[in-house]
């Protein structure tokens, strides 16, 4: 490698470190909208078969198919399913209720419990000082209104 090529390497080396999130020095303030969300489908049994049972629980919907053969598919989750943080940084997450009238919310890492309603803001802010995976459950619309709060630890 001759040495403006080196050059040119090292100081790609040093901008990647100075953007980099898990080299930052200092706490960020991070600021994250999650949303109450249910995506939807939906088929005529002319086209595809009715499917089979989904798994139990509440956060999956299976409608059969209606007196014109359409059936539906829904299930219930939070968007976005995984949220990154560093240990350090004070941390709001403000959810939304998109769809579902009701979502008993926990976050149990950091003792936050709530309802979130349709068309309404829940805002929760704390400091990330617990690294590791942090899971954010609807107890209505269990198994699939799980998100993780992962917190990255400083290095």
């Amino acid at each position: 490698m001759d040495s403006l090529t080196r050059i040119r390497f090292l100081l790609a080396l040093a901008a990647l470190a100075v953007v980099s999130p898990s080299h930052r020095a200092f706490a960020a303030e991070r600021h994250i909208v999650v949303t109450a969300v249910e995506p939807k489908g939906g088929a005529n049994v002319e086209k595809e078969p009715f499917p089979g049972p989904l798994p139990e629980g509440a956060g999956y919907v299976l409608k059969k198919p209606n007196d014109e053969g359409r059936w539906e598919v829904a299930v219930y989750v939070f968007e976005p399913r995984q949220i990154f943080v560093d240990e350090g940084d004070q941390v709001t997450l403000e959810f939304v209720g998109i769809n579902g009238a009701s979502h008993p919310v926990t976050i149990d890492a950091y003792g936050q419990t709530f309802e979130l309603k349709r068309g309404h803001v829940n805002k929760v802010t704390f400091t990330a000082d617990k690294p590791g995976r942090h899971r954010i459950v609807c107890s209505t619309h269990l198994p699939t209104m799980v998100s993780e709060l992962i917190v990255n630890p400083k290095k």
